[in-house]
């Protein structure tokens, strides 16, 4: 039964969006469920266990980070170039990539921010960043939770 009272822990924010973006935000896996769902299979070589495979479901990773509006000027590529998203999960680990990877004008990469793997949902874990094109997996990030886009200054 319905109280009308949400716990603290079922709108937690689970991801910090910010950097060189007009408007930083926090986002609870109900923002990333709310945006349109794209789905993924994404294989990828694991030193430790070899070949896996599992199926992403999320917002794209543009679709997120574009929410926050990156301070570029969207229709000047040149501008776009110059920045970057740095994603950290909750153990620490950071991966960096280049806007043009998920730019439809540049690479145009599938890259998700997974809310379910294999029909499950990441709510204990958070979100996980799911590159669809990588060989290996170590830019397969799990429980991302600081998103930040910034340009290179010496650009």
């Amino acid at each position: 039964m319905a109280t009308g009272i949400e716990t603290a822990e079922a709108v937690a924010e689970v991801v910090c969006l910010g950097g060189e973006v007009s408007a930083p935000r926090g986002l609870t896996m109900a923002d990333l469920r709310s945006l349109p769902q794209h789905e993924r299979e994404v294989s990828f070589l694991c030193r430790k266990t070899g070949l896996r495979r599992h199926s992403f479901r999320g917002p794209l990773l543009l679709e997120v980070v574009s929410l926050a509006g990156p301070l570029f000027v969207p229709g000047e590529r040149k501008s776009r170039l110059r920045f970057l998203i740095s994603l950290r999960g909750g153990d620490g680990h950071r991966v960096v990539l280049s806007w043009a990877e998920i730019d439809p004008e540049f690479a145009n990469q599938p890259v998700l921010l997974g809310v379910a793997r294999d029909g499950v949902a990441l709510d204990e874990e958070g979100p996980q960043l799911a590159m669809p094109a990588d060989v290996y997996g170590a830019r397969n990030l799990s429980g991302v939770t600081d998103l930040r886009v910034f340009s290179d200054p010496t650009g």
